[in-house]
């Protein structure tokens, strides 16, 4: 088993993903007290998907977050760079389109979908500006862009009790449940540096995208960021 470092060396990411596939839903849905379901349900409402369109959900590990979006009518297919997690969707979940794909060099041809979205994935690409402008490339004109991604709790004492879970409390409950608990040692420390939802909003409107705004879910424990392509 492996974990990443912060650098995010793509085949350290790719390694580590597959280290956590077997149980990553399940351990996920634990270390958020289930609060999981209802932020992928807010993902696909933000979104505003119609029967018909095309979605791509980016970073889509065994695509519980794909699935999520098809209930909106729209066809959504999942990509991601870790095939242990594909495989393990594949197994799961059988008749959700899942590729390979690196969120660099995406597969697709320039404005392919109507919708693209990413979740709790942005931050595990060593170059996320770049991720960015090449979901902003795949994207329609006036297509949308979500990124569902966790960021700083927008209040002071609960902020404190979080990030004391974040990097005490939840590598100890991943021991108990991950198949891979060093993975979360990692997956906390990204958390704790990645940018605050004001700052992530000028990092998505810099590289393709613009009307950004977002939403804080659970007291900004998770950001919702909608943009539109120009």
């Amino acid at each position: 088993m492996t974990r990443a470092n912060l650098d995010k060396q793509p085949h350290e990411m790719a390694a580590m993903f597959d280290g956590v596939a077997g149980r990553y839903d399940l351990t996920n849905t634990v270390l958020s007290f289930g609060r999981d379901r209802g932020w992928r349900r807010a993902t696909r409402l933000a979104l505003d998907l119609e029967p018909g369109e095309r979605a791509l959900d980016l970073g889509a590990g065994t695509g519980v977050s794909t699935e999520e979006l098809a209930r909106s009518g729209a066809y959504a297919v999942g990509a991601d760079l870790s095939l242990g997690m594909l495989r393990a969707g594949h197994h799961s979940r059988p008749e959700v389109p899942l590729l390979a794909g690196d969120a660099l060099a995406l597969p697709f041809a320039d404005a392919s979908f109507d919708a693209v979205t990413i979740s709790f994935a942005l931050r595990n690409i060593a170059d996320a500006d770049g991720a960015l402008r090449e979901m902003a490339r795949v994207t329609r004109p006036g297509g949308r862009l979500v990124v569902c991604e966790f960021s700083h709790p927008t209040v002071a004492p609960f902020r404190t009790v979080y990030m004391s879970y974040l990097m005490r409390a939840l590598p100890e409950v991943a021991r108990r449940v991950a198949s891979n608990p060093d993975a979360y040692v990692y997956l906390a420390e990204s958390i704790r540096a990645w940018p605050d939802q004001a700052g992530m909003a000028a990092r998505i409107g810099a590289n393709g995208w613009g009307k950004v705004a977002w939403r804080n879910l659970t007291g900004g424990v998770v950001a919702l960021h909608r943009a539109i392509r120009p």
